[in-house]
Order: C-alpha cells, then sequence, then structure tokens
C-alpha cells in the first residue's frame, strides 16, 4: 500500500467563523471533517497545520500588511473547530507554510499528499509548493471542495497556480 498523507491547513476558529472568516469557509467545514473521517478509515495519516502569532502580531511583517488579530496562540480563534476530528500531528506555524511540515514528510517516506483546509490562495498554496520543493517526486494534491480562498477568485486562481506546477487539483 502507498504511503500517503492528509494535511489539514489552518482549520481553526478565526478562519471559519473569527477574526478573518467567511461563508465559504464555513461552507467546506462538513467536507473537511468527511474527508478527515475517510482518512482515518483508509489507513492514511493525518497531519494539521495551526497558524500560530504571539501577541506582538501587528508588529510583524505579516501584521504589517494584514493588521488583523488572529490565531494568537492559545486564544479561542487559534484552536482547531471543534466540528474538525483531530486525529494526529500538528505543526504550529508563524508564517504561511511549514518546512517542519515538508521535513517530517520528506523523512517520513510518503509517496502521496494531499492538502485541504484554508485559506486555498495563502497557506494550501503555501504548503503545496513548500511540499513540492522539499519533496519534488511527491504525487501532490489538492482537494478543491475541501478548501477555500479569501474570496472564490482568489480560491480559483491559487486551484489554477497549482495545477500549472503539476500538483493535482481534485
Amino acid at each position: 500500500m502507498e504511503k500517503s498523507i492528509l494535511v489539514v491547513v489552518d482549520m481553526q476558529n478565526d478562519f471559519i467563523d473569527g477574526a478573518l472568516g467567511s461563508a465559504e469557509a464555513q461552507n467546506i467545514v462538513p467536507c473537511v471533517a468527511k474527508r478527515i473521517l475517510s482518512a482515518k478509515q483508509n489507513g492514511e495519516e493525518i497531519v494539521y497545520t495551526r497558524d500560530t502569532h504571539g501577541e506582538n502580531y501587528l508588529s510583524t511583517q505579516e501584521g504589517k500588511k494584514l493588521p488583523v488579530l488572529h490565531c494568537i496562540k492559545n486564544s479561542h480563534g487559534w484552536q482547531i473547530a471543534d466540528s474538525i476530528p483531530v486525529e494526529g500531528k500538528i505543526f504550529d506555524k508563524p508564517t504561511f507554510g511549514s518546512t517542519e511540515l515538508a521535513d517530517y514528510v520528506k523523512d517520513g517516506g510518503f509517496i502521496k499528499a494531499e492538502l485541504i483546509g484554508l485559506c486555498t490562495d495563502i497557506c494550501v498554496i503555501s504548503n503545496a509548493f513548500l511540499l513540492k520543493s522539499f519533496c519534488p517526486e511527491l504525487n501532490i494534491s489538492v482537494r478543491s471542495n475541501c478548501c477555500a480562498g479569501v474570496t472564490p477568485q482568489s480560491h480559483q486562481n491559487a486551484l489554477n497556480a497549482m495545477k500549472n506546477c503539476q500538483i493535482t487539483v481534485l
């Protein structure tokens, strides 16, 4: 059996119905939860990323460009939503992509990786490209109906960019 991993990106309260939440993000929650349970049944490894900022967020480069407090460590908004089953390791990340996740996948002997979550046009695409860079032979896919972007247009733009870089869009 091929060793595969499901990467659940930033399914946190602040991105679903909190500081940066959206109707699109809320709409994918049932699909994401269902995909996680399916992965568990299929024996896929499941890992999560969690956007993690400190109280000094607004003074960081990201905070200056996106001056909205969100995902402050240990806050309600930072937590993975209660409706999302947590079935594996969580990678806290201070920025869009996680090199720790990429190293984990590279060292783990995975053949396939699927990404789902939020936001398609920021953190999903960043982690997909990191995986592509760290693991050039990894079969990477993104499940479009389990992702949402900042806007529907930016979601589609990100899917197209990933497709152009040989990431399969499901």
